[in-house]
């Protein structure tokens, strides 16, 4: 047999009453009822508050009837919000529950957010709690002014109040009324706060029943617990026991001790409650039940703001590793010392030599350091220092060494020093001086590690008290590696979300290698390919954009009310600053220039000023400058770079006139190389052999940090537009400039874009002919500027010109 097939049945079609359910659960229904009751609750704060200063002039309008009262025309009331507005007011306020009336303000108020999808205040809760509230506070308003309200044009608590309070009044009397609200305030505190218990317990509780645990206990101090029984309290006595002791009222007497040993006398009380050791009973009666009461309060702290915990920056990153000690070499093994037939040679030769210029010391003292050896002096009476001081030839002939230097006088050591070089001078090695104590010691915000000094410690400073940092010398004389190290101490000190590099390497080749930090370390513009900016353009706008972000960092500390970003980072971390007002955590950005000399030669003025700018003011904002140059002329190291730079490095120069620009005083040019370096922090100088670290070395440190997680992106600076890109886009070719037509016709028959030749041709202002030019580069005629140099012409014909002005007519 066949089987019949069955048609598919129809879907009924969905009845009206369907589709009016659920127009009212839809979105737009729920958005328009939001702002209905947002702008209806503002309705009713109008009126309320107008109500109380208009109410008694209104009155007699508002006995009418109330078709009357709102559809007569003749009738006008005072009260801001209408008619209406008086109405409303008059129904819930005089004829309602008084001024608590205003709580349904706050419920219209919650529904409204409600209904916009804000769920962090339940409105079926804020409305049972706010209703309370307000037959609460209707009662007693009228309870306690019920006589005043005789002469009044209102009921302060309402008719609902006043019915309600006489009620109560005719039921317990006046006395037995207010004894019931004041019951029903407590429940109704209880039942809205849940901090009430706490803060009660807080204010009636001793404070020698809630020792704090935390802390450590001495034997003075004898705190009193709160034990289960109310008839027991535990104290620590001169004995060193701890005792339980009974009431004396109580019918149970019995002792229970517990000896502490001497060596653990001050312990915490929450170590002494669940100490092992055992207990021993003099009774055979039950043994209480030791409870220890935790106040769960603060006492200072406001009732509803619980303590967030402090931010921590470093969680982006949480599983970042710091690079460790085994990725630098050990470049000091096997370095021969100093002999102490060297030391007292150097010796005899110095005290010979002075003794030819008739010259006594009455003390010689040397200290070894790892590539000089320090020779102390202590001349005779009446011996000139200057005198000495003029001896640096002479002395350096007669120990056949490069290199001495004279410190007439040593400061606060009241002899004079001779600088020698060792014949064999030993190689200072990062590794030594990354895993030297003071350094893995330091508290310094960014602490640098340059080597070691001429007594053979380790020479560390503080970048963020320097606050920049000038290095200048020869060439191959250690300033790369002098970078190096600076760039290498920061990398294990500091997390990548507390520091960031903006690297500038005219050379292309020195910095290089940092270039897979990106993620980490390293700081670039919006647009830019490379962390590593090497094109002088972008050089010239992102130092502006390091300009900008020292701004913004300036406009935020102003908003937080702090002079510095210590000030300021702290504020963040504790949870006083909020982000979604802007603010941030702010961390230091370095910005390095390898090749100072080149920038300077090619743009000047336009590097010039933003570096000096960063300089004066970038301190206090967290961004800090080190600039490197192999040319220590004053055309390069001008003032305003010397001024704003008050720390500076100088390697070895050639001459006695580039270590005064450098340092302001001769010494440099009397170094011997290879990482011999004079440290000047404004009023001291400092010899130190600079830490060498090698290439593979830094290659290995940046691979151990680019393999582990990173940021999305590097970070980015803020967006700069130059001049000539900003230009352009303000150019109008509907406004040309009359002589639009016969400027271009000048450039086109010459092939030069030239402004300065529009300005003697046609007899024109600087500003006028470079309007002009600018024109002729939006409408494509000549190219981009190029500097100093002619802009290159687009058109090559007067015919493709021609046809290109007809276009633009």
């Amino acid at each position: 047999m066949a089987k019949k097939i069955q048609k598919p049945k129809k879907e009924p079609k969905p009845s009206k009453t369907w589709g009016i359910v659920r127009f009212f659960k839809s979105n737009q229904f729920r958005y328009t009822l939001g702002v209905f009751m947002l702008i209806f609750s503002g309705y009713l704060a109008v009126a309320f508050v107008s109500y109380t200063f208009s109410g008694k002039s209104d009155q007699s309008k508002l006995d009418l009837p109330w078709q009357d009262f709102l559809f007569d025309p003749s009738v006008e009331v005072q009260n801001i919000a209408g008619k209406s507005g008086a109405y409303l007011s008059e129904q819930f306020i005089n004829l309602g529950f008084g001024f608590p009336s205003f709580f349904l303000i706050l419920i219209f108020f919650i529904a409204a957010l409600n209904l916009f999808g804000y769920k962090k205040i339940r409105f079926f809760k804020t409305f049972l709690f706010s209703f309370l509230w307000m037959i609460w506070a209707s009662i007693t308003l009228a309870l306690a002014l019920a006589s005043s309200s005789a002469d009044q044009f209102l009921y302060v608590g309402g008719m609902y109040g006043f019915i309600l309070s006489s009620l109560l009044s005719s039921l317990l009397g006046t006395i037995g009324a207010a004894l019931i609200l004041m019951f029903t305030l407590f429940v109704l505190l209880i039942v809205t706060f849940k901090q009430f218990i706490p803060w009660l317990t807080s204010v009636f509780a001793r404070k020698e029943k809630y020792p704090a645990l935390a802390t450590p206990l001495s034997i003075e101090s004898s705190p009193v617990l709160e034990i289960a029984d109310p008839s027991i309290s535990k104290i620590i006595t001169e004995d060193n026991k701890i005792k339980t002791i009974i009431d004396p009222d109580s019918a149970d007497d019995f002792e229970i001790e517990n000896t502490v040993s001497k060596k653990n006398v001050e312990m915490s009380i929450e170590d002494m409650l669940f100490s092992d050791e055992p207990i021993t009973k003099k009774n055979k009666t039950k043994e209480p039940e030791l409870q220890v009461v935790k106040p769960v309060f603060d006492e200072n702290a406001e009732v509803g703001n619980l303590p967030l915990e402090p931010f921590d920056p470093t969680l982006d990153l949480s599983t970042y590793k710091y690079p460790t000690l085994d990725l630098l070499d050990d470049h000091a093994s096997g370095n021969a010392e100093v002999s102490n037939e060297e030391l007292i040679s150097n010796k005899n030769k110095i005290v010979e030599t002075l003794r030819h210029y008739k010259i006594e010391i009455t003390k010689i003292r040397a200290t070894i350091g790892p590539t000089i050896t320090l020779y102390e002096i202590v001349p005779a009476p009446g011996i000139r220092i200057a005198k000495i001081k003029n001896l640096e030839d002479d002395i350096a002939l007669s120990l056949s060494a490069l290199g001495i230097r004279i410190i007439a006088p040593i400061p606060g050591r009241g002899t004079i020093g001779i600088e020698v070089p060792n014949q064999k001078p030993e190689i200072v090695s990062m590794r030594s001086i990354i895993g030297s104590k003071k350094f893995q010691e330091s508290t310094a915000e960014l602490p640098i590690a340059f080597g070691k000094t001429i007594s053979n410690e380790t020479f560390m400073v503080d970048l963020a008290k320097m606050p920049h940092i000038l290095v200048a010398g020869a060439t191959g004389q250690g300033k790369s590696v002098g970078l190096n190290a600076i760039i290498i101490s920061l990398l294990y000190k500091k997390h990548p979300s507390q520091l960031k590099f903006v690297l500038v390497d005219p050379k292309k080749v020195e910095l290089t290698l940092y270039a897979s930090l990106e993620k980490h370390f390293l700081a670039k513009m919006p647009d830019e390919e490379d962390a590593i900016i090497t094109d002088i353009q972008k050089v010239k706008n992102t130092l502006n954009s390091v300009n900008i972000e020292m701004d913004n960092r300036y406009d935020l500390l102003k908003r937080a009310h702090v002079r510095n970003i210590n000030e300021y980072n702290t504020k963040f971390i504790g949870r006083r600053l909020n982000p979604e007002k802007g603010h941030r955590y702010l961390p230091y950005i370095i910005v390095v220039i390898d090749e100072f000399a080149d920038l300077i030669m090619t743009a000047g003025k336009e590097i010039e000023l933003p570096i000096a700018r960063i300089a004066q003011l970038a301190r206090a904002v967290g961004i800090h400058m080190i600039i490197a140059t192999q040319r220590p002329s004053i055309n390069i190291i001008t003032g305003v770079i010397k001024a704003n730079f008050p720390t500076r490095i100088a390697f070895k120069v050639a001459s006695m006139i580039d270590s005064r620009t450098i340092l302001d005083t001769p010494g440099a040019n009397q170094l011997i190389g290879k990482g011999d370096m004079l440290v000047s922090t404004g009023n001291t100088m400092t010899r130190v052999q600079c830490a060498f670290v090698d290439t593979p070395e830094v290659e290995r440190i940046c691979e151990f940090v680019a393999e582990q997680r990173g940021y999305p992106t590097a970070f980015l600076l803020p967006d700069y537009v130059g001049e000539n890109e900003g230009g352009l886009a303000e150019v109008d070719l509907r406004n040309r400039d009359e002589m639009f037509d016969d400027a271009a016709r000048l450039i086109v028959s010459n092939q030069v874009g030239s402004t300065s030749m529009i300005q003697r041709k046609f007899s024109i202002g600087y500003n006028r002919a470079g309007r002009l030019m600018d024109q002729m580069e939006a409408a494509g005629i000549v190219g981009p500027s190029e500097g100093s140099k002619a802009r290159q012409v687009l058109i090559q014909d007067e015919y493709s010109l021609e046809q290109l002005l007809n276009g633009l007519k």
